[in-house]
């Protein structure tokens, strides 16, 4: 697999340190691994790749990294459960998450790679307390790859560069990737809300602060009696799992999206009673239940069986991941799904809480976390689910050269 000009720019550039922000698959993923091979190269030296967990580190480059180390014959040991190689020429690539900085403490590295930085909590304190040491003794090197996230601390750490002479920064929109269409892009931007698609495709620092839910208002608010009459239409249903209260949006889809018939709201509550008033209010209607992915351990009920358990046995459809999606994903698909000149999401005016909860719900000042204290966020998170499976933020590469080494298309970051 070659690599792309912009890939070449970033890897040949002799910065000591490289902060790079990029839309969505320009290529951060293989930009990577081949930093990381680079360095590795050279006999006796340490490199890292640092993921902001460690189901991140695990999923996004593990098995890429290992085919294409076996490609170059360079690979005389792998240890599975520590994600960790060693080459031939007694070099040693180690994966490792942030949310673990102890494994990271303490060692002299001689390369870092920081994957989608802005996704790492405290980034800031990260850097300076835990990263940054680790390359002092060896004068080592590091690659800060993300999409952008707000003006947060990768924003700080892209700044570096007017100041310090050690650090350089790029920034690349995704069509500079050359593994998007601009068909693509332009559809993409078509059914994006705006601040999502600048963040997203065109790699530009965008102001997160005050209300989540902007693309929201009256043109979203519609009477659709025909839609509550219809019993025999398949309801679907985002859940959000809690006690005070349990939250869930019951919507139909129409010719253009999804319009939302009801909510449900109870307080001191567990996912067997949630199953049993949704039962009650539509006897024997057909429905796909979009629930918390947290429900496939988590357990509300007596009885010791799983929330998810509980919904199925209940005869709903279940559609849920592993994982949730991102937040800021769910938030980018119901702003997408709302844009007054792309209307997909309607809410009858009887959905007060529903209601409320879009046209309010703000960010926590100076960060991109939603705020939570006023609970605004219940019903939000419940819908999230639901809109985020029907109406995913995919992004469609133009051909296969962005998947590394010939493995199948996966989610990338």
């Amino acid at each position: 697999m070659k690599l792309t000009k912009p890939q070449k720019e970033i890897l040949n550039h002799p910065a000591r340190f490289k902060v790079v922000v990029s839309g969505r698959r320009f290529g951060k993923t293989y930009a990577s691994i081949a930093s990381l091979a680079k360095h590795a190269s050279v006999p006796n030296t340490k490199v890292m790749y640092v993921a902001p967990s460690y189901r991140m580190a695990k999923q996004i480059v593990w098995e890429d990294l290992k085919s294409m180390l076996r490609d170059k014959n360079w690979i005389k040991k792998i240890n599975e459960s520590e994600l960790t190689i060693t080459l031939v020429n007694a070099s040693i690539i180690m994966l490792r998450s942030v949310d673990n900085p102890d494994s990271i403490r303490g060692l002299g590295l001689d390369h870092i790679v920081i994957d989608e930085a802005a996704d790492v909590a405290h980034l800031a304190e990260v850097w300076n307390a835990v990263l940054r040491p680790t390359l002092s003794d060896r004068e080592g090197s590091a690659l800060i790859i993300s999409s952008p996230k707000g003006r947060g601390a990768l924003y700080d750490l892209y700044q570096n560069e007017k100041r310090l002479d050690a650090w350089k920064s790029w920034q690349f929109t995704t069509i500079e990737g050359g593994n998007v269409s601009e068909e693509e892009i332009e559809a993409a931007k078509r059914d994006m809300d705006e601040r999502t698609f600048k963040q997203e495709y065109l790699a530009q620092w965008v102001d997160y602060s005050g209300l989540i839910y902007y693309a929201f208002g009256d043109h979203n608010i519609l009477q659709r009696p025909d839609m509550l009459a219809d019993g025999g239409t398949m309801l679907h249903i985002g859940i959000d799992f809690n006690i005070d209260p349990g939250c869930a949006v019951i919507a139909v889809k129409t010719q253009l999206g999804l319009h939302i018939i009801d909510e449900i709201e109870i307080y001191g509550t567990n996912t067997q009673e949630m199953a049993a008033e949704i039962q009650r209010k539509y006897k024997n209607r057909r429905a796909i239940v979009y629930p918390d992915a947290s429900g496939a351990q988590r357990r509300t009920s007596a009885g010791g069986i799983t929330d998810h358990i509980i919904l199925s046995n209940a005869g709903f459809q279940l559609k849920v991941g592993s994982i949730n999606p991102a937040v800021k994903d769910r938030i980018a698909s119901v702003n997408s799904v709302m844009k007054e000149d792309n209307v997909r999401l309607t809410i009858d005016p009887n959905c007060v809480k529903v209601i409320n909860g879009l046209s309010k719900h703000v960010y926590k000042e100076g960060t991109r976390a939603p705020e939570k204290d006023s609970g605004l966020d219940h019903f939000n998170d419940a819908l999230g689910y639901m809109v985020n499976h029907l109406f995913p933020m995919n992004i469609k590469p133009r051909t296969n050269h962005e998947r590394p080494f010939g493995q199948k298309a996966r989610r990338t970051l």
